[in-house]
């Protein structure tokens, strides 16, 4: 089939497409926009939501559905992370310039050699609930992280400290207002991770006296950050109010935020254009090209990447040139320009541009190249190769390779994506079956492996391409892949034995490659953020890493 009619025949499928729910990412809880992108700055139209002034009392907001969970130690999706960072505060926060401020942590000492951190917690912090935190609070709460029986899909987060290879780290508290961190090698991100959720403390006596459980009560939700849940009604909205016993709390903005649970992206459009709500992350990818002049939209820059998981334990997915076909036969450029509609890149790599190299003038991707050109002009050339590819791997035009099951989450571009992906590997004499599913269930299918291929997405959980490749390790938590090579492991070890850039930007690069000489995934793009924000509020900033911050949230200046 010529290029032309693959590509009329792909615009029909997604000209027919209505779907509904959100593209909620998995954070690494969790993409990597245009360079040049920034925020859209807001043009002179019509703002979309009738909403002309906010009074500073309760924002009502949408950032999706029903969390899968919300223990800081549990989590791995972005919308969870976004309802923690609003209950919980680690040692440091992120400011909306992605810098790490002191948060329950005043200040730091750091030791010549780099490997011996020493915190001193703000006088006087207190849980939610009005009890004393001190910092034996965090030893229990990073223990607890990565002891095996928690079974914490981010344990590996904690490799950086001394003695996570032992499974006892060397933390401590001197004193109720002291936390010394021993570290394996001096790590330049490592204030950036005592602001993400897996760092976050959580309340001993609450955790251990209700188990699982705690995290799905009001009551039982005890926190130390600047909000409390104050009511949570399963799949309608988590209420959340301002925590008397925070630090900081005469600082902050809203009275109560109301997070909306919903997953449906026709229905969030609707609650922001009715005014019920003042902030969505979705909407229906063919109302984009209609929202883009309007002073609600906006675009930022995001460090992460969408792509697509194979399980490498299953045949036919468990033979790399059928991954290598598959990866191959995508027009990526097409899928951004007519789905994706916000800038995204197509993914040549795993590793988004954002990320900077050993020299920070460039980054990481731009040093490693592309592992296949993800141009336009490129496909042809891309699919005939491909073709020829899964000949070799014994299914020559698709013959005699059984239907290959393609999961993924509700949400208009996913589906839109999906209905994509079936006629492009078609081309293949590839037969795609596709199937939808809610997004606490989906999660809960790619983590048990219980797939064949499906739709995946990572968010960086910091500033570093170690991000991105230490997820592949053998049997990590968000390894959806199941896939598992030592010297892949032996190189993510060493990586985080070292504070030479350098020689660790080297490792990576070699990392990397080994992911694209096994064809573990098939990238599509790195990301954008999109997402439409009142004109009648200020303060909100959303961070590179997939973040909302509604916390300090005001009243727009007339």
């Amino acid at each position: 089939m010529k290029k032309l009619a693959l590509l009329l025949a792909v615009m029909m499928l997604v000209v027919s497409v209505s779907g509904c729910g959100g593209d909620t990412a998995t954070s690494s809880s969790q993409a990597a926009g245009d360079p040049d992108s920034g925020s859209s700055a807001p043009a002179a139209a019509p703002a979309v939501s009738p909403v002309t002034s906010w009074d500073g009392e309760e924002l009502s907001v949408i950032v999706g559905p029903d969390p899968d969970t919300i223990d800081p130690a549990l989590n791995t999706a972005i919308d969870g992370g976004v309802l923690i960072v609003h209950a919980f505060e680690g040692l440091y926060a992120l400011d909306q310039d992605g810098v790490p401020q002191p948060a329950q942590a005043e200040s730091y000492t750091l030791s010549e050699d780099g490997l011996s951190y020493t915190f001193t917690l703000r006088e006087g912090l207190k849980w939610s609930d009005g009890t004393p935190l001190t910092a034996q609070d965090f030893v229990y709460s990073w223990s607890r992280a990565v002891d095996p029986q928690t079974a914490a899909d981010y344990s590996y987060i904690f490799e950086c400290v001394d003695g996570y290879a032992d499974g006892k780290l060397n933390v401590s508290a001197p004193d109720d207002r002291t936390l010394v961190v021993k570290l394996v090698a001096p790590t330049t991100y490592f204030l950036e991770l005592t602001a993400f959720p897996a760092y976050m403390p959580v309340q001993q006596a609450t955790v251990e006296a209700n188990g699982e459980q705690w995290a799905l009560s009001p009551e039982t939700y005890i926190g130390n950050g600047p909000y409390k849940i104050s009511e949570w009604q399963r799949g309608s909205h988590i209420t959340m109010v301002q925590n008397e016993n925070y630090w900081n709390v005469e600082a902050l903005g809203p009275q109560s935020i109301r997070f909306n649970l919903v997953e449906d992206d026709v229905a969030q459009l609707s609650a922001y254009q009715t005014g019920d709500v003042l902030f969505i992350e979705a909407v229906p990818n063919d109302e984009i090209d209609a929202l883009k002049d309007s002073s609600d939209y906006y675009v930022m820059d995001q460090i992460g990447t969408y792509y697509i998981s194979f399980n490498v334990q299953r045949a036919p997915l468990d033979n790399p040139k059928v991954r290598q076909a598959l990866t191959l036969a995508l027009d990526r450029d097409w899928i951004c320009v007519n789905i994706g509609k916000t800038g995204q890149i197509p993914a040549g790599g795993f590793v988004p541009y954002a990320l900077s190299d050993a020299d920070p003038s460039q980054s990481f991707r731009e040093v490693g190249g592309n592992y296949y050109d993800p141009s336009f002009e490129a496909f042809e050339d891309n699919l005939a190769q491909a073709k020829e590819i899964l000949a070799e791997a014994g299914y020559p035009n698709g013959e005699g390779l059984p239907a290959i099951e393609y999961v993924y989450n509700e949400g208009t571009a996913n589906q839109q994506i999906g209905e994509v992906l079936q006629n492009m590997w078609g081309e293949l004499g590839v037969k795609v079956e596709l199937f939808s599913q809610e997004w606490a269930t989906f999660l809960n299918t790619r983590k048990s492996g219980d797939y064949s291929v499906a739709r995946n997405a990572w968010l960086g959980d910091y500033n570093d391409p170690i991000s991105f490749l230490d997820i592949w390790i053998t049997g990590g938590g968000n390894n959806d892949a199941q896939w598992s090579n030592p010297q892949y492991d032996q190189l993510i070890t060493e990586i985080k034995s070292t504070g030479d850039q350098a020689a660790r930007m080297e490792k990576m690069h070699q990392a990397e490659d080994i992911l694209f000489e096994e064809w573990v995934l098939a990238p599509i793009y790195f990301y954008t953020d999109m997402y439409l924000q009142s004109p009648a509020v200020e303060n909100i900033w959303a961070s590179p890493l997939g973040f909302k911050y509604f916390m300090y949230a005001t009243p727009a200046a007339n």
